[in-house]
């Protein structure tokens, strides 16, 4: 960097979880409620700072609850259920917000999701949902995430007057690695990827296959804040970010059929 431009790639970040945020229920402003919890925390956003909201406040908030009492499993749900050995009301859920099953083994369920998001049980959970009647319930991902991070970033956009990004972010298990991790589901007013193919490296050397999973980095380091359990801290702040690359939603990161050799 010897011209004296400052590099894009910062040398520290600062990651911030929103405190005492409520529970939230179907049909609530999740604008209003992560703005009150800034304003009330000290912590309003500044320009470029970037929202990661955990996609089950969404999901909760656009009331993608599914009551399992009122699911009736086909035939082939219940199938799959013996094999799996999963509630079949819940595989049928599943198998709704699925295109296909992509493996499946005892207490496993691999499916493409009909977003394209290859994952376990396509994405519905049962985890802290909650009811209050006590039922069973299932929470699915939201209809459309890269629509619900671009009306967040609006909404956000307007009530603090800076320029914002938004992911929304759940866990992923890995095909290869153990564990969870952080991915976007849905991102708006940052790039979801940034290819660096035809830049050169620290020594020249053009980069041929550099594409950068960037809403995902930032995903996966938001997670380390928010928990996967009891935590109850579903939106982080980061700062200190900073990118030249137009926005992408997220669905750039998914892998287009024709470049997966895994399916």
């Amino acid at each position: 960097m010897s011209s004296g431009a400052k590099p894009l790639q910062p040398a520290s970040l600062q990651l911030s979880a929103l405190p005492d945020f409520p529970l939230v229920q179907p049909g609530d402003d999740l604008v209003a409620l992560i703005a009150a919890a800034a304003e009330r925390s000290g912590m309003a956003p500044a320009d470029g700072d970037v929202f990661v909201v955990a996609q089950k406040i969404v999901s909760k908030a656009e009331n993608r609850i599914v009551d399992l009492a009122s699911v009736v499993p086909s035939a082939h749900a219940i199938a799959v259920a013996a094999a799996v050995r999963k509630d079949p009301r819940l595989v049928e859920v599943i198998l709704s917000e699925s295109r296909r099953i992509v493996r499946q083994r005892p207490d496993v369920l691999i499916v493409e999701h009909r977003l394209g998001f290859v994952m376990a049980n396509a994405g519905v959970d049962q985890s802290n949902v909650g009811p209050a009647d006590g039922g069973e319930h299932a929470l699915l991902l939201p209809e459309d995430p890269d629509r619900s991070a671009e009306a967040l970033r609006a909404g956000l956009q307007a009530r603090f007057g800076v320029r914002i990004g938004v992911i929304i972010n759940d866990s992923f298990g890995r095909a290869w690695r153990r564990g969870t991790v952080g991915v976007a589901l849905g991102a708006a007013g940052l790039p979801a990827v940034i290819d660096k193919r035809g830049e050169p490296d620290l020594f020249g050397r053009t980069l041929r296959a550099t594409v950068i999973g960037y809403a995902d980095e930032i995903a996966a380091a938001a997670s380390l804040l928010m928990g996967q359990a009891d935590e109850g801290r579903p939106v982080v702040i980061v700062r200190g970010l900073r990118w030249s690359a137009e926005a992408l939603p997220g669905a750039a990161l998914i892998r287009p059929e024709a470049e997966d050799m895994f399916r």
